[in-house]
């Protein structure tokens, strides 16, 4: 015994200073000790009376565990612990249970009494570790005190007690589910908690326990979104993805007008065959069945709930967990309109700077996204090129993403970086990156040539993986186009003899048997060759060596029949039975005895038929039917546990289920007030800007401060417009964008009216205003509401009458404004409206003594009227060859008169600022009544728009009556990109698909600029940003004047003074995110020139520059 314990002395004496749980060395004979004594110091220590060696002998076990030691033998020694007075030791005592207590049951069943204690004790910590421990003791003879110890913690005091709580529901759940219904109300109870530490837990219990009981969310619903904020991360990320559920049973979808609008997109046959007689009595009867149904659809308006959920989730994407801003977006691609959902994108974008793992997920996410909404990240496609770090995974889905972005416009940058990914000494890339040109070429015809040359050109690489990648690419091209291609054949021919990959080899055999009779030469010699090597060939090369005899054979016997025969014969005895059963099939087949069925004859239309040409899709094409973000959409197959994403209701469920009866946290939740407070105050006032969070989306203000400052979200003003626009917000609404619009059609017709009136009239007017502009100016001084809410305001408090002006009125001023002869009613008219105009565009232009008089004024933007307001007429009128002339405004057909029915529509860009959105193009449209009858309620429905695009609609026409014309504005935001705005035009009688696309050119509005500022933003917009052209001038734009002339037509650019006479320079911004846009003309010899055109945007420069060099060369 004494030799034993100076062993240990030696060997473990450590045990009492350093490290007790080092194992022996073996070849001291150690192996065979007895390993009962290993902690014989950590037990007495736990022994001793002493609490400061109880706490140290704790801290060593508890290291021991955090290091992965075991440490189960201890378990007697420390559960008698349990019951010590010291906190500290208690604490740590209960760390270890909860690590010890399902693997040595009984003896934790002996302590469960000072568990049970502990649960009374007066600090939390103990309270909630003793109920910890409990819930650990996987005995079911305990689950009534487990139910009942649940129970009371649900009560407690401490929120950190009822965390525990929480978190002890699903461990009892999974002992024994028959407790579910006890354990649904303790989750109802703990549901209605106001604490945001025990949100994210009792939601994890409700997803674990019952996730089919949504009633219990109802009346917690608008606390849960408010509260997301400041829940912890984890947390965030369960109550989000339940919400998401949540919403896709509760709320409408908010793109069922879109898909209302694809379904009906047979309308557009009438708009283009309208011309074809015979046609149009059957368009027009499929236009009255379609018009019942579309009206029975009611305009689709988002629930407040719905947007209190989009509103408060939003600031999360500045989250720095990865995973908070994953569930974030995936819950705006779920439920958010569609020009909402773009704002995940740079979140997204950010977390691709993070770990490979993360990249990982985040890119298979983007990748299913990128297929439904390709618009939303086609700004950030430098974001996804690959670098040579990046691990092969990553790479492959960096890939797949370029290619779902590629269009027309970005498609050569795309393929100039694949260009030099075909290079990379990662063989599993390179193939990826052939299959990526591949499927470019098949979705853009444009390209398709140029990828085909490209690929035909790296069959000579080296490289046999990347010629066999190439050959099957190609195959799958040439199937949509063959005859074009037949020297591309003749020379893949040749490759037979070098390329060894089998399945190069097959595609290579299929195309020249497929396409036979276009290589009739080449095609038997090839065969000959691969006769004689069958025997060494692979099996998918003999089935298609088989395949080539039999096509030849039947297009070509003479000289094959012989060849035909040798290769079934070799075939009829080779090793694999396919092989054999396809040698024996096709002979009977193509060579025609006496047994012969009734299918040889149709031998030639079986091998020869025209096969479809393969549709190269994406693997992520259907994936988005799993949760975003979820385990089953990363494998593409459906995970343990996951639960299905909803479908949207048909008919919106009631949504006063989640009203409660005593809302503290929000002023106004009830129907009923909110409707009271849209009788009483029409327009947004400072109360209901101050109300809380949970105020219901049409109450948001413009301005960003009030309802989005409750929930801690960022929004920007034209954020929650956006927001606004897209909701279609609820009737109050409507009436005061109704009020805006005439208020801003008011002005813009003063604006072109001509002064037709007497000077003294003007001036009186003038002093009206002025005085008008002042006393608003004094109630303004306090809020940050933006003009025309300001304007619309006082119109509001004016009078009830002016609000309800008819619109037959606004249609006389409209006539006037056209310049024809008004009568005196329409006169008075328009002296009205210059009583009722407050903080108009015009007041800006009254240092200028005569400003109606110079059309140049009219297309000064806003911001820069109030730059040069404080300067003297001469600086305001400097440069008249900035402004675009009127004459270059060209008018776009929107609507036919014979598709119209009488109701035609013409539209121009009027390149004026749109007062209600300084990033909105305005977009000037004249409706012309041929019918014989009146047309009336024009207006706009059903907007459809590519994401981040918006806009904001003309009021209503009540009537245009036969033979006249009306003009009204709009606002829409392209958002920097050609794409077209989509929509319905109606009438009281028909709808009209209609859409408005711009030209590069009108997406642009003047800045001035001086020589020094050009040369200084030109030099930082160089490289990338700039795209430079040579070309002719044509003979009549060989004189400066015409040159400017045609690029102001082009563009709506400023001119920038030049000290040069042989250049031209030109300034402008994009009217959506002030991109700078600078453009040079410079002229040489004989009318050569060259145009540079520098951008921040690739995509806008490439489409200018086209754009301009037609204009010049025409």
């Amino acid at each position: 015994m004494s030799a034993s314990s100076a062993f240990n002395d030696e060997k473990g004496g450590s045990s009492s200073v350093g490290e007790p749980e080092y194992g022996h060395d073996p070849a001291s004979g150690g192996i065979f000790s007895s390993d009962y004594k290993r902690h014989d110091d950590l037990k007495e220590m736990l022994d001793s009376n002493k609490d400061s060696l109880k706490l140290e002998a704790m801290k060593r076990i508890v290291a021991m565990i955090a290091r992965g030691k075991n440490a189960s033998d201890l378990f007697p020694a420390v559960v008698k612990n349990v019951a010590c007075k010291n906190i500290e030791v208690k604490k740590l005592v209960y760390v270890y249970l909860v690590r010890y207590a399902e693997e040595q049951q009984d003896l934790a069943l002996l302590s469960i009494s000072t568990f049970q204690r502990g649960l009374k004790d007066p600090n939390q910590l103990i309270r909630a570790s003793a109920l910890r421990v409990l819930s650990s003791i996987r005995v079911t003879i305990i689950v009534p005190i487990m139910m009942l110890a649940i129970k009371e913690a649900a009560s407690d005091m401490s929120p950190y007690v009822r965390k525990t709580a929480a978190h002890a529901i699903p461990k009892l759940y999974s002992l024994d589910p028959e407790q579910k219904d006890q354990l649904i109300e303790v989750i109802e109870k703990l549901l209605a908690d106001k604490t945001t530490l025990v949100a994210g837990s009792v939601v994890m219990a409700f997803e674990e326990v019952c996730p089919e009981r949504i009633d219990l969310i109802h009346k917690n619903y608008r606390k849960l979104c408010n509260l997301l904020i400041d829940v912890e991360e984890w947390g965030q990320v369960v109550i989000i993805n339940m919400l998401t559920r949540y919403a896709r049973t509760q709320f409408l979808n908010p793109n069922m007008n879109e898909s209302l609008l694809e379904e009906g997109s047979g309308g557009d046959r009438t708009f283009y065959g309208s011309d074809e007689d015979e046609d149009e009595d059957e368009e027009e009867k499929e236009k009255k069945a379609e018009a019942p149904a579309m009206a029975k659809r009611k305009p689709y308006v988002m629930d407040p709930d719905h947007r209190l959920l989009l509103r408060n989730t939003k600031p999360l994407l500045q989250s720095r967990n990865a995973a908070v801003v994953m569930a974030v977006a995936q819950l705006y691609f779920h439920l958010a309109p569609k020009a909402e959902v773009g704002v995940i994108a740079k979140a997204l974008v950010r977390l691709l700077r993070s770990h490979s793992e993360v990249q990982y997920v985040v890119l298979q996410n983007v990748a299913t996204m990128t297929i439904k909404r390709r618009g939303m990240f086609e700004p950030y496609l430098k974001s996804f090129y690959i670098r040579s770090t990046d691990p092969t995974q990553i790479k492959v889905l960096k890939l797949e993403v370029l290619t779902n972005l590629a269009n027309e416009t970005n498609i050569s940058t795309i393929l100039r970086e694949f260009q030099t990914y075909i290079k990379s000494m990662d063989k599993d890339f390179v193939a990826a990156t052939i299959q990526a040109i591949g499927r470019c070429a098949t979705n853009i015809g444009e390209v398709r040539d140029t990828c085909l040359n490209g690929l035909v050109q790296l069959l000579s690489n080296r490289d046999e993986l990347v010629v066999a990648e190439s050959v099957v690419v190609i195959k799958k091209l040439l199937q949509m186009q063959p005859e074009k291609h037949s020297d591309i054949i003749k020379h893949m021919a040749k490759l037979t003899d070098n390329i060894q990959v089998p399945m190069a080899r097959a595609s290579i055999l299929w195309l020249i048997g497929e396409y036979c009779e276009h290589v009739p030469k080449i095609a038997p010699d090839v065969l000959r060759k691969m006769a004689k090597s069958f025997t060494n060939e692979e099996d998918i090369v003999k089935l298609q060596i088989i395949n080539l005899a039999a096509k030849l054979y039947l297009t070509n016997s003479k000289q094959t029949k012989l060849l035909t025969q040798y290769v079934l014969n070799l075939a009829k005895y080779d090793q694999n039975y396919d092989i054999r059963d396809r040698a024996r099939f096709i002979r009977q087949l193509i060579v025609p005895t006496e047994k012969s069925g009734a299918l040889s004859k149709y031998a030639k239309k079986l091998f020869l038929a025209l096969k479809p040409a393969p549709v190269l899709e994406s693997p992520f094409k259907d994936r988005d039917h799993f949760q975003l973000g979820s385990l089953s959409h990363l494998l593409n197959a459906k995970a343990g546990g996951y639960q299905e994403l909803p479908d949207w209701p048909e008919a919106a469920p009631d949504p006063s289920v989640r009203n409660v009866e005593v809302p503290e946290w929000t002023k106004c939740s009830s129907r009923e007030k909110r409707k009271e407070k849209k009788v009483e105050k029409p327009f947004y006032s400072d109360s209901e800007g101050e109300s809380g969070p949970t105020e219901s989306a049409d109450s948001e203000s413009d301005s960003a401060s009030g309802s989005e400052s409750g929930s801690g979200s960022e929004e920007s003003a034209s954020g929650s417009e956006s927001e606004e626009s897209e909701a279609g917000s609820e009737s109050e609404e409507e009436e005061e964008e109704e009020e805006e619009e005439k208020e801003k059609k008011k002005k813009k017709k003063e604006l072109k009216k001509p002064v037709q009136e007497s000077e003294s009239e003007q001036s009186s007017e003038e002093e009206e205003r002025k005085h008008e502009r002042k006393t608003k100016q004094r109630k303004s001084d306090s809020e940050s509401e933006s003009d025309e809410d300001e304007e619309s305001e006082s119109e509001s408090s004016q009078s009830e009458s002016e609000e309800s002006e008819s619109e037959a009125e606004v249609k006389k001023k409209k006539k006037a404004a056209e310049s024809k002869p008004p009568s005196k009613p329409v006169k008075k008219e328009s002296k009205k409206e210059k009583k009722e105009m407050s903080l108009l565009d015009l007041d800006d232009f009254e240092p200028a003594p005569s400003p109606q008089v110079t059309p140049v004024n009219t297309f000064l933007s806003n911001s820069l009227v109030t730059d040069l307001e404080g300067l003297s007429l001469s600086d305001t009128v400097l440069s008249p060859a900035t402004i675009a002339p009127s004459s270059a405004l060209r008018n776009y057909e929107l609507l036919h008169r014979i598709t119209g029915e009488g109701l035609s529509v013409e539209y121009c860009f009027s390149r004026q600022p749109f007062s209600p959105d300084a990033n909105m193009v305005a977009v000037q449209m004249q409706f012309t009544n041929n019918a014989t009858s009146d047309t009336k309620n024009l207006h706009i429905e059903d907007v459809k728009l590519q994401s981040g695009m918006r806009v904001k609609e003309f009021s209503e026409i009540e009537l245009l009556p036969a033979g006249e014309t009306a003009t009204a504005v709009m606002g829409i935001d392209f958002c920097d990109s050609t794409q077209a705005a989509n929509f319905q035009l109606c009438t009281h009688t028909r709808k009209f698909f209609v859409s408005i696309q711009p030209p590069v050119g009108e997406l642009m509005r003047p800045v001035f600029l001086t020589e020094n500022e050009f040369k200084k933003e030109q030099g930082q917009l160089m490289g990338m940003n700039e795209i430079t052209e040579k070309l002719t001038l044509d003979m009549k734009c060989r004189n400066e004047h015409t040159i400017v002339q045609r690029v102001t037509t082009a563009a709506n650019l400023s001119r920038v003074p030049c000290g040069s006479d042989k250049e031209c320079r030109f300034a402008g911004r994009t009217v959506s995110s002030s991109s700078l846009v600078l453009v040079t003309v410079a002229t040489k010899e004989e009318g050569a020139a060259q145009l540079t055109v520098n951008c921040e945007k690739m995509v806008i420069g490439t489409m200018l520059v086209k754009d301009i060099l037609l204009a010049l060369t025409q």
